[in-house]
């Protein structure tokens, strides 16, 4: 019978049938896929929390861990133990490898250790448990049996929190050869501020960014944008366009509405940047299917031509600084950006036009260094907002919800005060990998010239 307090931890079974506890923040990701999914169940992305998990999706339908790349299948489990247990009372007990790092005991056997210590005894045989090891409470060592080699062990406590209105702990596998220290609290917003000590970001004329809808664009046919970009070819190589996957040297394989037809002559063509090939028909065919904006990405290498666009909503960017530090940056204030979309229905160039479209989590805030760098990728922020390419409508890939605006491949940090989800500081190379997602986006660090 399940207690009226109890305490909740996810586990995935392991290779040898033993039930191993999730991190925190995998576990209060779960969670709060339960809470926010479909009834009959959902999917959560491990990746989202802990890069190192990337390759895992949970399908809570099922109950079971998949793992991406290989196929692997393992059962989950939501458990609940008595408060009065080791995870109740907030310990994971640790042992030493021959590596020199620590790993946490399978549940079953931390809790028994941890109600063998609470009764003082001097020592807890493993044997019944299935481990041939002794643990000596006195020297805080496990003997392994018959040969007598002693490991260290030691005594980590965690944090303990609260979920769906029952007392949680959710354990930690971090190994730090740390004793008796309790792990950093999630800490996602700084301490409030009041309006007279926030300030313009340095260098910045102004601290508010609108984008309205989305005007329709005329001037240039398809055709015409495409052709801008190619080069003619003489003869065409003996290849497959790598859009229809037929033979360049043949028709396109490309048979739909939108495409007229073309000389022999123009049917291939050169992108005159990185020259891939291409049927002419396909690449109109493709310009047709984006956003029609004027530009087009090269389907092979991503190089853009022209100035990519997206399809974020309308909403709101503002940005100032505030007088706290993030982690890893102690010698400078912060950066704050906070986004606004409201809900709202979906345009010609969204995925269901004229149907609505959901808008969680807003306003989102935000957070930056305010150093140089941090105040260069800012510029460049407003740039990608500007070009609606900050944020798009699509499918979560954290609830499965579709038809919602989600995050489009540009990184920014949600976690103000610590970095338990994976979105928070200290993170050496967070700006890097920004500006490198921009450059992803067709936004060079030129483009940021104009913003001051």
């Amino acid at each position: 019978m399940l207690l009226a307090s109890a305490v909740v931890v996810w586990e995935w079974l392991n290779e040898h049938g033993r039930w191993r506890p999730y991190s925190p923040a995998v576990s209060h990701q779960i969670e709060a896929a339960i809470r926010s999914s479909d009834p009959r169940g959902g999917s959560v992305v491990l990746g989202q929390v802990d890069s190192r998990l990337s390759p895992y999706i949970i399908d809570l339908q099922s109950m079971h861990q998949f793992r991406q790349d290989t196929g692997t299948i393992r059962p989950v489990r939501r458990s609940f133990y008595d408060p009065a247990s080791a995870p109740g009372q907030g310990w994971q007990w640790e042992w030493e490898n021959d590596a020199g790092t620590w790993t946490p005991y399978d549940m079953e056997v931390a809790i028994a250790i941890e109600s063998a210590h609470s009764r003082k005894q001097p020592c807890l045989d493993l044997t019944p448990l299935g481990f041939c090891y002794l643990i000596d409470f006195q020297n805080m060592t496990q003997v392994k049996l018959f040969t007598r080699e002693a490991d260290p062990f030691l005594l980590l406590p965690d944090s303990l929190c609260c979920i769906s209105g029952i007392t949680g702990i959710l354990m930690s596998a971090a190994a730090l050869p740390v004793c008796l220290t309790r792990p950093p609290k999630l800490v996602l917003h700084p301490p409030p501020v009041s309006k007279s000590d926030i300030k313009p970001v340095p260098g910045f004329g102004h601290c508010c960014r609108k984008t309205t809808k989305k005007q329709a664009r005329k001037g240039k046919t398809p055709e015409e944008v495409v052709k801008k970009y190619l080069q003619k070819v003489k003869s065409s190589p003996e290849e497959d366009c790598t859009i229809c996957m037929e033979p360049l040297g043949g028709p396109s394989g490309y048979k739909g509405p939108g495409v007229g037809p073309v000389s022999r002559a123009e049917s291939v063509g050169r992108l005159t940047q990185c020259g891939h090939q291409y049927h002419f028909q396909c690449l109109v065919a493709m310009y047709n299917n984006g956003n029609k904006d004027g530009s087009l990405q090269c389907p092979t290498c991503k190089t853009i031509y022209g100035v990519k666009t997206g399809n974020q909503p309308a909403g709101k960017m503002e940005y100032h600084v505030i007088p706290h530090s993030i982690p890893g940056h102690p010698d400078c204030k912060t950066i704050r950006i906070i986004y606004n979309i409201p809900p709202g229905i979906q345009g010609p160039e969204h995925p269901n036009p004229g149907k609505p479209f959901t808008a969680r989590g807003f306003p989102r805030h935000c957070y930056l260094p305010d150093s140089e760098k941090g105040r260069k990728v800012l510029r460049l922020l407003l740039v990608a907002w500007d070009r609606r390419l900050i944020f798009s409508v699509g499918t979560s890939s954290t609830t499965g919800e579709s038809d919602t605006v989600i995050w489009n491949e540009v990184h920014h940090k949600t976690e103000f005060g610590s970095n338990l989800t994976g979105h928070g500081f200290p993170d050496p190379g967070h700006l890097d990998n920004v500006l490198e997602e921009l450059r992803a986006q067709g936004i060079e660090e030129d483009d940021g010239l104009m913003e001051k």
